[in-house]
């Protein structure tokens, strides 16, 4: 549906562009325009040679009563931002009835055409805009010519001034109108773009929450979570063995201080955002060995190549693996289940290998728990993969490869 200028003005404004038109900023400019154009035409009127006084006095009443008329119904009706066809067809309807018998009366007092003009175009279609301005420019003078009868090259300059004011504002003001137009298409593309942005920055910080959340959630499980899994274990076998072997018993008690203290460690790393404790001021041979040792019983370590310092991303993965691991054989594996780790450093890979013999499992059979998951995701997150290998029975091989960037 066609839309006149003034309306699409207010779809740029209401449609959450960053700049509105001007016009919409202060109307103040045009109530300036309407007055001194106003002023002109009546001082135009007052100092034409003819006609007669009489005349020019009924055509400065018709003038002067456009003043208030706009005040009371085209100012607060230019205003409105929703467009009001009945209310702008009587208001233009009204300010033709008073300006087409001045300017019949008196040419001159076609000079606040200029000032009328803005108001078709503002208040109605386009179409129906330049339908007026027909009627402002030509009228008049066809009017005026017929009720004074001027001289044949008078009508001829009046005809042509009128021709010439009429295709200047029609171009004028289609050439405006289209503008608003592209700016209201702007204007709506602009909201768009911005509740684009919005929508995006929701979901980005919804996803970087969710991944926060899955991090946190592996962190947790490798460490304190298979932490207290341990002391649980211990306290279980210490309960064994206070009667039977106060040996053993003792060992394992030991054991589960070492334990606590670790997990009191990894529980600060977590609140500070550092490294894990076992990494905290050593490589990842060293940290792999103080894990290996605090398994029950514990496990071998192997490491093969030349050991160098790697991107601290990639040497958490391969402890959090050996973690896993470790932990999976203990709760799984079985009793007294020998476990082995093996670091191979290569030129452009890290291989973490880490095997226990005990009772095996099916790989192919879903995971009920989230640690096997958890290694590989950690593992595809940095950019490397993942491998179980087991038979019942026969032990359990995981194989995590992580490329050196």
């Amino acid at each position: 549906m066609e839309e006149p200028a003034r309306r699409l003005s207010g779809f740029v404004k209401s449609a959450g562009a960053r700049e509105s038109h001007v016009w919409d900023r202060a109307f103040l400019p045009w109530d300036l325009y309407f007055g001194l154009v106003w002023l002109a035409t009546v001082a135009f009127v007052l100092g034409a040679a003819m006609p007669s006084l009489p005349h020019r006095i009924a055509a400065l009443g018709l003038l002067a009563a456009l003043v208030p008329w706009y005040l009371w119904a085209g100012r607060p009706l230019l205003l409105l931002p929703n467009y009001e066809p009945r209310r702008s067809a009587l208001y233009l309807g009204v300010t033709l009835a008073l300006f087409l018998p001045a300017a019949v009366l008196v040419g001159e007092t076609r000079l606040i055409t200029s000032a009328l003009a803005p108001h078709f175009f503002m208040l109605v279609t386009l179409r129906r805009a330049v339908a007026y301005m027909a009627v402002v420019c030509l009228v008049p003078v066809a009017g005026w010519a017929l009720l004074w009868r001027p001289e044949g090259h008078v009508v001829f300059l009046n005809s042509v001034l009128g021709v010439t004011t009429f295709a200047f504002s029609a171009f004028m003001g289609s050439w405006i109108t289209r503008i608003i137009e592209q700016s209201a298409g702007r204007a709506g593309l602009i909201a768009e773009l911005d509740a684009s942005r919005e929508e995006v920055a929701r979901l980005s910080a919804e996803r970087g929450a969710l991944a926060e959340r899955d991090r946190m959630s592996r962190e947790i499980h490798d460490t304190l979570a298979q932490g207290f899994t341990s002391l649980l274990m211990l306290v279980q076998a210490v309960q064994s063995e206070l009667d039977t072997d106060p040996a053993e018993a003792h060992r394992h008690l030991e054991l589960m201080a070492v334990t606590a203290r670790q997990n009191l460690a990894e529980a600060r790393a977590l609140v500070s955002g550092g490294a894990p404790a076992d990494l905290d001021g050593g490589s990842l041979p060293d940290a792999v060995r103080r894990l290996a040792a605090r398994h029950d019983p514990p496990a071998a370590v192997t490491v093969t190549g030349e050991v160098r310092p790697l991107p601290p991303a990639l040497e958490v993965v391969a402890l959090r693996t050996c973690q896993e691991s470790l932990a999976n054989a203990a709760k799984h594996a079985g009793p007294r289940a020998v476990a082995a780790l093996s670091l191979a450093y290569g030129e452009a890979e890290l291989t973490v290998s880490v095997r226990d013999s005990g009772r095996g499992f099916d790989p192919a059979a879903p995971s009920p728990g989230y640690g096997l998951r958890g290694l590989r995701a950690r593992a595809a997150e940095a950019g490397g993969t993942a491998s179980v290998d087991s038979a019942v029975p026969g032990g359990t091989t995981v194989t995590v490869t992580l490329p050196i960037r």
